[in-house]
């Protein structure tokens, strides 16, 4: 898949985004740090005097399209795969093991979880959520006995 490596390394396009966020400022809504009310979570400023919107020393940065990370890096699961959500086993095939990793749905039930865990194996995919799938193994098991 060439989207994801645009002339660099995988590990490279990780690094560079794990270097960004760590420069990157935790973005904190206006004055909440002032009220137990007030959540930090991001709401863009928009009072006409607002010292934080005018961008004024001393008051907390505002969110801004040069904090983004590398395109080619979005949507990375921190181990370098693209994610896959997975239904059931037909949906395993034709996923390149190289590109992509798996997470099988929460909707899906324990004996489907099995069966995409064992196809998955033969493909040679990554499983992301693959603990689960150990418990459900240990119910089915004691449910058999």
């Amino acid at each position: 898949m060439s989207e994801r490596s645009e002339g660099k390394d995988v590990n490279e396009l990780l690094e560079m985004r794990a270097k960004m966020a760590r420069r990157r400022p935790k973005f904190v809504r206006q004055e909440s740090w002032k009220y137990d009310k007030l959540k930090p979570n991001w709401r863009k400023p928009k009072g006409i005097d607002n010292k934080m919107r005018l961008q004024q020393a001393g008051f907390p940065p505002l969110v801004k399209v040069g904090y983004r990370t590398p395109k080619p890096a979005r949507g990375l699961h921190p181990s370098g795969y693209l994610e896959k959500l997975v239904h059931n086993p037909k949906e395993l095939e034709g996923i390149d093991p190289k590109v992509y990793a798996i997470r099988i749905a929460s909707t899906v039930g324990a004996r489907k979880r099995v069966e995409i865990k064992v196809r998955a194996q033969q493909l040679g995919l990554k499983i992301l959520n693959a603990r689960r799938i150990g418990k459900a193994e240990q119910q089915q098991e004691k449910g058999s006995s």
